[in-house]
This record gives C-alpha cells, structure tokens and sequence, in this order.
C-alpha cells in the first residue's frame, strides 16, 4: 500500500487537502495531510523558535508513524523545503518526491524567497534573532492572495476561505536554510505544474535546452512531470484531478524530459536568414553589428539595441550576444544601414531584473556615446522574459528612443515570479508610454502562460490608445527565429525589422 504524506505551503495546515486525502484513500490509498507545528488553529504550539528544522521532525514522525510499503511525499509551495529536509533523513522509506506547484530548492536555500513582499523579506532577514517579538509573518489578506500564486479556479467563496483559514507562519521557517543530503539526489520525483500559475512543461524542456546546469537533472529518468491546468491551489480548485495525478505519479507514470542527443538545441540552430557577416566589435558585454560602408560615411547610424530573455545561468556558453538568432539581428539590421547591438546581461536569476536593467542602461549610455551612432536615434528590441525589461522605457520613454519592440514577451512578471520587483510590468507601464511606437511579434503557438501577459498589455494599450503595432506570426512557436523556417515566419521578421527601422528614420 502506498501511503501519500501531503504537506502544504506557508499559512494553510492539514484542512487544505481534506478533500484529495479522501479521493486518495478511496482509491485504496494512504492519506496523511499534515499541519505543521505553528499552523494549526491560532498558531498551536509555535514559538519564536519553530523553524524549518521543527517543520522536518513534524514530517520525520508521521513517517515513522506509517507501516506503508511505499511513501510519497507530497510538497505544495514552502511544503517541498521541509518535505526536503525529511526525505533525506529517512530516504529507505521515500519511493518518490512530487513538487506539487512547488520550486526546486537547493541546498542552502531559504524559503525566504517564496514571499512576494521585498519589505517584509528584508524586514526578516534584519531580524534581532529568535527572540524577537516580530516572530510571526502575518498571511496576506483576501485581496493580495493572487501576489502568493495565481488564484485561477478557486471560486470567491474558496478564496474567502483559503484566506479566513489563514494562520501566521513562524518566521524562521522561512530563514533557516535548507540541509540537504545527498540520499535526496537519488530519489525519484514528480514535477506537477499548475500552467495558471506560469508553469508548463514546455518551459521546463525550454529551461533544459538552454544548458542551464541547475535543469539537467530534470533529465534524469526518474524524474517526471504532469500539468494540471488550474492556479497555484489546486487541492482546492480541482482535487479529483490532483489526486489522480498522485496516484500516477505514485506509480511511475508521467512525461519525461529528454536530454538532447546529437542534436542542437532550439536557440543555437540557424537564425531564419541567411544574413552574411559584417563587421563586429566587442566592448565589454556590448557587440556592435556594424554596416559595410560606416567607415566612409559622414554621418552616423541608428541603432538598434536587442535584448535577451533568460533567466540565463552565467556558466551557460555560448552567452545570448552568440546565439545565432541574436547575432543574425545584429547582421540583419547593419545590412540594411543601422547598428545592431547584442549585449550580454546579467538575469541570472528572477531577483536580478534590477541589475539586468542596469546593464541594460549602461549599454545603452555606450551604444549612444559611440561617435558612429546617432544618439537621437535609437530602438529597443526585447525578446522573451527580456520584455519585463522594456517597463522602465515605457513608463518615461526618453526622446532618443525611436520606438520599443518585443518579440513574443513576457510582459508581466508570471503569477509564481514572486522575486520580480513590481516595477518590471510593462502591461502597467505602457500607460504612460504616449505616443512611442511598439511594434509587438506574437506567436500563434505561444505558451498559454506567456499569451496571457500579451493580452493583459494589448488590453491596457488599447485602453490608452498607445501606438502598438501587432505582427502575428502564423504557426509561430517562442523563439521562432532558430525554429520556425517558414515563409510566414520569414515575412514576419522582415516586417517587424522594417517597422523598427522606419520608426528610427522619422
């Protein structure tokens, strides 16, 4: 018999998986839905001293408490932290792990960073110490649950109750950081991805293509995934379906990710064109496209500036300016008399839009400095999650820039993007963008969780009347440059380059 052991994420306790516990046991199963010390009724039993070690314990005593043959862990959220910590002390007894709408915290790691609120995680991590009177977080209120996790699928009366239930979490739950042992490498896992929360498997292949060594054990046989298409509650809005789910992952069941074998990933096969080379520079994390007959002419260029997307890990080679799509723009854009420029910036991880911007910036300061390029003159092109990065421009678009383009963005930070700051929402900031022309290339195959964000943008662009203009890509997938070499794919590019280029001449 298999026994299903489901812990739940900050604030909520065993009342949250009432309703899959039954579906489980009726199945045959074993269901224990914990409530973890601190969040019961009024907080029981918590001090200023339950941490995330208190948390492993809870679970280590309903595991040896079952007399199962097999043991699933299930973690939700903050859940998967301690769900962690106990499946590396007891791993004879795990046979697998299921990250239900739940990240893949690394040893070391806080769970600090699942609060949406940048006040509050620094207002933790200065507290005095376990004795602090400030030793509880307080759970948001009914109106800012959706800042924890897309809410899509819960009726208003489930909401109500998910936030009327709500009990404060002991703080150094969050701050203490996570041990884990190497046993914990070994066991299988279960990925169950909520899309309506950001999360698909098409983004979990997308994040292994890239060579991120942080994903490439997300290729382990072992390892396997299911959607489910709801927010980030799921017990609450479908648990038919979740425990259904469980009881497939309990028994191997589920998508695998491939690793690539001989086979190039999508982002580094050919750009769509075939553009010749031209001239290159390098200055530091900025590459100039240069036209053929700049040296001779006697006044300078426009230019255009690209910018990736990622989070891209900094050990990933080659780096974004080398992928041939961004590096076929930079040739694309020269040969047709404006300078191309790809840069490399630092969106490392989801906290780093703040420095990715500042590279960004500090490009563009060099880029116009640059004695062959005409500083009243220039464009933005925003690819992928790179499209957060285009808010600051929208919100106070200086005169030199010609026009903002976006090539299919993001363009609101994802519901479980919780590390983004508020400030990186183009869908906000167009607002105040007046009259700067946006040339926006949208894929008809795009992911459902991107295509919201485009839609939320277009929607407040239409209401303030912003100068957008929307070149649909027919069949298109995300990054359709190295992917999609069609006719429709093609005209699309040319036109969107086009477009920019006028923009600039006016």
């Amino acid at each position: 018999m298999t026994a299903f052991i489901l812990v739940a994420g900050a604030h909520t306790g065993s009342w949250i998986w009432q309703a899959v516990a039954d579906r489980l046991r009726e199945s045959g199963a074993q269901a224990y839905p914990v409530t973890l010390t601190g969040l019961g009724e009024r907080g029981h039993a918590a001090g200023p001293d339950t941490d995330l070690e208190t948390h492993i314990h809870d679970l280590l005593r309903v595991i040896d408490r079952t007399d199962a043959a097999e043991v699933v862990l299930v973690g939700h959220c903050y859940g998967i932290y301690p769900v962690l910590g106990a499946a590396g002390r007891r791993p004879e007894r795990i046979a697998r792990i299921v990250h239900l709408d739940a990240g893949m915290p690394q040893h070391g790691d806080q769970a600090l960073t699942l609060v949406p609120d940048q006040a509050v995680r620094d207002r933790l991590l200065h507290r005095a110490g376990p004795a602090d009177d400030d030793w509880r977080i307080p759970p948001p209120p009914l109106e800012e649950w959706q800042r924890w996790g897309s809410v899509a699928g819960l009726s208003p009366a489930v909401l109500a109750r998910l936030a009327g239930d709500a009990v404060p979490q002991p703080a150094r739950t969050l701050t203490q950081p996570l041990r884990l042992s190497k046993a914990v490498s070994e066991l299988p896992k279960t990925g169950v991805l909520c899309t309506a929360n950001g999360s698909s498997i098409a983004m979990v292949e997308a994040l292994v293509g890239l060579g991120d060594p942080r994903f490439q054990v997300l290729t382990d046989p072992r390892v396997s995934f299911f959607e489910l298409a709801t927010g980030h509650w799921p017990m609450l809005s479908c648990p038919d379906e979740v425990a259904e789910t469980l009881v497939r992952a309990a028994a191997g069941e589920g998508h695998r990710v491939a690793a690539a074998v001989n086979e190039q990933p999508a982002h580094l096969r050919p750009f769509l064109l075939d553009v010749p080379e031209r001239p290159r520079e390098r200055v530091g994390r900025v590459d100039l496209h240069l036209p053929d007959d700049l040296a001779e002419a006697d006044r300078p260029r426009p230019a255009v500036v690209f910018v990736h997307g990622g989070p891209v890990h900094p050990d990933v080679r080659p780096t974004p300016r080398d992928w041939p799509g961004f590096v076929g723009y930079g040739r694309y854009v020269a040969g047709m008399g404006a300078v191309g420029v790809t840069l490399d910036h630092r969106l490392h991880d989801l906290a780093d839009y703040g420095r990715a911007a500042e590279d960004l910036a500090e490009a563009v300061d060099l880029v116009r400095a640059d004695p062959r390029v005409d500083e009243d003159r220039v464009a933005l092109w925003h690819f992928s999650s790179g499209g957060l990065l285009a808010a600051d421009w929208l919100a106070a678009p200086p005169p030199w820039l010609r026009c903002v383009a976006a090539s299919y963005p993001i363009l609101a930070p994802l519901p479980n993007w919780g590390l983004v700051d508020s400030r990186f929402r183009p869908a906000d900031a167009v607002r105040t963008a007046g009259r700067l022309p946006i040339v926006l290339t949208r894929m008809e195959l795009e992911r459902a969780e991107i295509a919201v964000s485009v839609e939320e943008f277009l929607a407040v662009a239409e209401k303030c009347d912003a100068d957008v203009e929307v070149i649909d890509v027919p069949l298109g997938h995300h990054g359709f440059e190295t992917i999609d070499h069609t006719e429709q794919a093609r005209h699309a590019l040319e036109r969107a380059v086009r477009s920019v280029l006028e923009h600039l001449r006016r």
